[in-house]
């Protein structure tokens, strides 16, 4: 299983987008996490549905993101939150979920997510990214001070490609999430190129 979650944009992909997730839900990473925040909650719904078909076809793991509503009345068994709807929402919205992860962007926000119970978060931005322009990335020591004060499966997010993915790794993340590299790839043989196989460690 990969340690790389693949975080949807459909305005980066050059393919038709379901034809991109399909062929990324064929090589199994670790997960693919539905982000399309423009969208109405209709709108998301309809994609949703799709999506969680193509991912149950190939065996892979569909986090929906920030639709709480859609994700509970399609009967999906993980989602994505931003931390201020994550604070939000019920014990009982919770229940719902085998997995839930949260965006945090600081230490305090990583043990909040842990205390609310997430499942795994993820941390960030950890280099300069294109999402963030002309936002320094908090760096790994960033990275491995969340690492090491929660119980939690952390996943480094911003500026992650083949160039860095070892070093975060080293910081003892669970793994990474990667936007562009997997929407703008354009066959299977370019996701290895981002390390999609389990990596080999000592």
């Amino acid at each position: 299983m990969s340690d790389l979650i693949c975080i949807t944009n459909r305005k980066l992909c050059s393919n038709n987008f379901s034809d991109q997730i399909e062929m990324i839900a064929s090589a199994h990473p670790k997960a693919i996490v539905l982000r399309e925040k423009d969208l109405s909650e209709k709108e998301y719904e309809q994609l949703a549905r799709q999506v969680m078909q193509i991912c149950q076809k190939h065996g892979t793991q569909c986090i929906l993101h920030s639709f709480s509503n859609v994700a509970i009345a399609l009967g999906a068994e993980a989602v994505h939150m931003p931390l201020p709807l994550l604070q939000k929402m019920t014990p009982q919205e919770k229940s719902h979920f085998q997995i839930i992860g949260a965006s945090c962007h600081s230490l305090e926000e990583a043990k909040e997510a842990q205390n609310l119970g997430c499942t795994y978060i993820t941390a960030g931005h950890i280099f300069l990214t294109d999402c963030k322009k002309g936002l320094p990335g908090r760096g790994l020591p960033f990275l491995e001070e969340i690492c090491k004060a929660v119980r939690i499966p952390v996943y480094a997010i911003g500026g992650i490609s083949s160039q860095n993915i070892e070093s975060v790794r080293k910081t003892g993340a669970a793994g990474a999430c990667i936007m562009s590299g997997f929407m703008r790839c354009k066959t299977v043989e370019e996701l290895s190129l981002i390390h999609i196989s389990e990596p080999t460690r000592p």
